[in-house]
């Protein structure tokens, strides 16, 4: 087990605890601060939010402590619902819930609390206005049966009328420390928790350690433990390597575009997304919360291979490649060559997955992504369909379509793209489109939806797809903060 060092609240702390212990069993069982709570335990219900802030951020951001490895704290600053009020002066987030009457029963509060510490603290270093696609993207991850969310929407507008001054805390420095290292040797059931700092030393601890799981913003990786119950005793956290937190302009097959390193987080991606691919972006506000958002990485999205992931379809529409390195050097190839089967890809045992290259949009090219879930935000896919394409004279080109949820991976529908490449916008161009579509994928029936209904919402998006090029400039695109 390894020693971890860091800011508790403003207090340099060090703890030894097992590799597969998360950021909320340390604090609760640990540690005794039992303000953060357990609701979910799969990170949808934002009980056990707390707010880290490394040696590189601006600002405090939010996530959740229960799929968060508590050995990722090394280094960091954690801050809890225990830290916010100075002797007997509120936080005004604090200040702000008791005045607006936004608590009931009072167990998500303190989750609550702290993901409008996090807005607060973003207020304080870059103000601007508190529209309603902030306060949904602030609170999107916490849930609330009592109050119906108005008197927690007034606090959150309220809190900065509050004046505030900043303890000592705030500004506390890091501790001194040390990347977590990796023994020589160990047996397959020894605890084991590395976190490189480079691009070799993370290939090379990926041949020394081939059953040691990889661990990013651990957002899928930890349901495993809390779900479960499987023991993750030996973890190789990619996090802290430089090499693969770096977002660069290039070309790339004489195409150009941007690599995007493989932990780069969703919130990092986003002003990229948003001044570049506002439909991928406006697709990363319905990708789980903004706790999510702050940890999950589009590496580890693309890595973990789900077929009802969300960006591997996108990211297939638009061309995209993927760099796997290795001790010996690296190898890039077409994302669509990468998903092989089920949770199978051609990541060899060695091998991690480096980078991304996102090629940029030519300036007739248009992309449109449509997600279909039960809830509207902070929720897992049923089907979502990615489509890129350029209108030449009223003729499709480039047409490249792909689907999540209707395969045992996210793949391009070649068959559907072949139907409509090269034909005009009419009718029969996409009910000829429709039945390919309908002959290429045999979807499976599970909890998010069955067979039928997944084949009627992938033909329902081309119909969508028609109709807003039979009448463009009238689409309506929903935010997810619209009723």
């Amino acid at each position: 087990m390894a020693t971890i060092e860091f800011l508790l609240n403003g207090t340099p702390t060090r703890c030894h605890v097992p590799s597969d212990t998360s950021i909320l069993t340390l604090l609760r069982d640990y540690l005794g601060m039992t303000g953060t709570k357990e609701g979910c335990a799969s990170g949808d219900c934002g009980a056990c939010t707390v707010a880290i802030k490394s040696d590189t951020a601006p600002h405090f951001v939010s996530l959740n402590a229960c799929i968060t490895p508590a050995h990722q704290l090394h280094g960091q600053h954690l801050l809890t619902v225990e830290g916010l009020a100075t002797d007997e002066e509120l936080h005004p987030a604090q200040r702000a819930m008791v005045e607006c009457h936004g608590s009931q029963c009072g167990f998500c509060t303190p989750g609550i609390v702290m993901s409008l510490f996090t807005l607060h603290s973003q207020q304080q270093q870059r103000p601007a206005p508190l529209t309603p696609e902030r306060l949904e993207a602030a609170l999107g991850g916490n849930l609330c049966r009592c109050t119906g969310y108005r008197p927690i929407r007034d606090a959150a507008l309220s809190m900065q009328e509050s004046s505030w001054k900043a303890p000592q805390w705030v500004d506390a420095s890091q501790p001194a420390h040390t990347p977590l290292t990796a023994p020589q040797s160990a047996e397959a059931n020894t605890d084991l928790f590395a976190q490189p700092t480079t691009l070799s030393q993370l290939t090379e601890l990926r041949r020394h350690y081939p059953s040691a799981r990889l661990v990013a913003g651990a957002t899928d990786l930890w349901l495993e433990n809390t779900q479960r119950l499987a023991l993750l005793n030996q973890l190789i956290d990619v996090t802290r390597v430089d090499e693969l937190r770096h977002i660069e302009e290039a070309i790339f097959d004489e195409q150009p575009g941007w690599w995007v390193g493989a932990g780069v987080t969703y919130s990092q991606l986003e002003p990229l997304l948003e001044t570049h691919y506002p439909a991928f972006a406006h697709l990363l506000h319905r990708l789980g919360s903004q706790q999510v958002r702050n940890r999950g990485t589009l590496g580890g999205n693309i890595a973990n291979a789900s077929p009802i992931g969300d960006t591997p379809p996108v990211l297939l529409a638009l061309n995209a490649w993927v760099e796997l390195a290795n001790q010996d050097g690296s190898r890039a190839l077409p994302l669509s060559d990468f998903f092989l089967d089920y949770k199978k890809t051609a990541l060899a045992a060695a091998e991690v997955v480096s980078r991304i290259f996102i090629p940029q949009l030519a300036d007739d090219a248009v992309l449109k992504v449509w997600k279909l879930s039960k809830r509207r935000e902070d929720d897992i896919s049923a089907v979502l369909g990615a489509f890129h394409y350029r209108i030449d004279d009223g003729v499709m080109q480039d047409v490249r379509i792909a689907f999540g949820g209707m395969a045992a991976i996210p793949k391009r529908a070649l068959q559907t793209e072949a139907a409509l490449t090269g034909q005009p916008i009419a009718k029969e161009s996409f009910q000829a489109a429709q039945r390919a579509l309908s002959e290429e994928f045999q979807p499976m029936s599970d909890v998010r939806g069955t067979q039928h209904y997944r084949h009627q919402v992938a033909t329902n998006l081309l119909e969508r797809l028609y109709l807003s090029l039979s009448v463009p400039n009238q689409e309506v695109m929903l935010h997810a903060y619209a009723h």
